[in-house]
């Protein structure tokens, strides 16, 4: 009897003993269902003729057109070419007035020669000397012709040499729907289509020094006189550039550019409108394409701080959430589809916080985003008496 009451007793403290060291499986672990935010996508405004390309800097998938897509005369948007390609040869930092040029008689010529076919031209005295920076200022904010005119034959020597100059800078930025013959624009040859100008106006953006004078509205160059920008919408509507542009052959042009604070960042639209019957109704046109530009922009809330994205549950009827450690939102442009893949780590036990997964969006038209997942609360261990009560049951 004595021998049987030990055994019993051998075999209760051995059930109690292995049932209190026997390692717990893994938590079940299921994923929520992820409702994907929407999107609204308010129309672009677009002129109804001409040629126009619109883009927001960052935002490949937001490049629009309307219009047609052969190449158009330019006018003087020419002028942003010939200050790259100066540029290029006769390279400047901002802030630097880089070296003087001293004016000759074949540059002061050219007043005579654009002013006789109606092109605007700057004064230009005898004797006058004047930095290459300021030289540009006049060329690009008054859009004085006999101006462009001396910087490329300072810069190349001649006007073939410019051309040769201008047409392998085209050529190395795959400007390749872009005719150059002179500096100027007052050649209707020289022509571009809309989606090649908005690829210049992001390379002239790219230069602080033509982005500076460009954004410029009014300065006094020494010979030249008070420089007023011609382009009227500058610092209207965000804009800070580029370029316009008038000829007969043209109509009114502009290179335009316009920067916007959107969910925390920064935000550029390039646009080049072409063939406008003037420029008051072109910058009216332009200023409704921005605005409807820059109500596209949207920011998309892709998880809220601590959402839930799955659930841990246990043998012992315990629960716990996996929940995003911080909220996640993404800006993006125009009509956007959001899905999510949720991945859950094994786990048995665990602490408030503690890191249990991730999740990994995918966004339209921008980069994925990955989310930690951490536990919203602990999963603790049952104790001994649910492990004596329920034998092996988290085995």
């Amino acid at each position: 009897m004595t021998i049987s009451v030990v055994a019993v007793l051998v075999l209760v403290v051995g059930y109690l003993a292995a049932a209190a060291v026997v390692p717990f499986a893994p938590a079940s672990a299921a994923t929520t269902t992820y409702s994907a935010p929407t999107s609204s996508v308010p129309g672009l405004t677009f002129p109804g003729y001409g040629a126009t390309a619109v883009e927001a800097t960052d935002f490949p998938e937001s490049l629009r057109t309307s219009g047609d897509t052969k190449p158009r005369s330019i006018a003087s948007i020419s002028k942003v070419v010939t200050a790259l390609v100066v540029l290029d040869h006769k390279p400047l930092r901002q802030g630097q007035a880089g070296p003087t040029i001293t004016f000759t008689p074949s540059m002061q010529a050219l007043y005579a020669k654009y002013l006789a076919v109606n092109g605007e031209v700057a004064p230009m005295p005898n004797g006058l000397k004047l930095s290459e920076y300021q030289t540009l200022q006049v060329m690009l904010m008054k859009s004085a012709n006999n101006y462009a005119g001396s910087l490329a034959l300072w810069a190349f020597g001649s006007m073939d040499a410019y051309r040769a100059a201008a047409d392998k800078w085209l050529d190395e930025h795959d400007l390749d729907h872009t005719t150059i013959e002179e500096p100027t624009g007052l050649d209707a040859h020289n022509t571009s289509t809309a989606t090649d100008l908005v690829a210049l106006g992001q390379l002239a953006l790219a230069n602080p020094v033509v982005k500076e004078v460009v954004g410029t509205k009014k300065v006094t160059v020494p010979g030249a006189g008070e420089i007023e920008n011609s382009n009227k919408l500058l610092g209207l509507d965000g804009v800070e550039g580029i370029k316009t542009g008038t000829l007969d052959e043209a109509g009114a042009c502009l290179l335009f550019a316009a920067t916007y604070e959107r969910g925390g960042k920064t935000v550029t639209v390039i646009g080049a409108m072409l063939g406008g019957v003037d420029h008051d109704s072109l910058d009216v046109d332009v200023q409704r394409l921005l605005r409807s530009v820059a109500d596209n922009f949207q920011v998309v809330t892709l998880a809220h701080a601590g959402q839930t994205f799955g659930t841990f549950s246990t043998p012992w009827q315990d629960e716990a959430d996996a929940v995003s450690r911080s909220a996640s939102e993404v800006l993006v442009w125009g009509k956007t589809t959001v899905s999510a893949k949720t991945h859950l780590d094994e786990i048995t036990l665990g602490t408030k916080g503690e890191r249990v997964g991730k999740v990994r969006f995918t966004i339209s038209d921008h980069d994925p985003v990955t989310v930690p997942l951490v536990l919203e609360r602990p999963i603790e261990d049952p104790g001994i008496w649910w492990r004596w009560t329920n034998p092996f049951q988290g085995a």
